[in-house]
């Protein structure tokens, strides 16, 4: 940009360094939406209730088919949150 464009484009300033807060602020609840963490601790929790006999294994089968399809979606969101283009 040369200075005359500078200079024209100068009030428009303040509504640039807004957009790019914004576009941080989505880019990190995103972020935290698609973090497939929560849904690998849940899987680790229902190992264990299996091993400790709480749930049964079709219980078990249901709910862990459920949470790898979560998983599967999480990461795949991950992967184009990384590789935007």
């Amino acid at each position: 940009m040369g200075l005359i464009t500078n200079i024209l484009t100068f009030p428009l300033a303040p509504l640039r360094g807004t957009v790019w807060v914004l576009d941080q602020v989505l880019l990190t609840a995103e972020r935290e939406y698609y973090d497939p963490e929560p849904v690998r601790q849940e899987l680790r929790r229902l190992e264990q209730q299996l091993l400790d006999e709480s749930i049964t294994p079709e219980e078990f089968d249901r709910r862990e088919d459920d949470l790898l399809d979560r998983l599967e979606w999480l990461e795949a969101n991950q992967q184009r949150l990384r590789n935007p283009s």
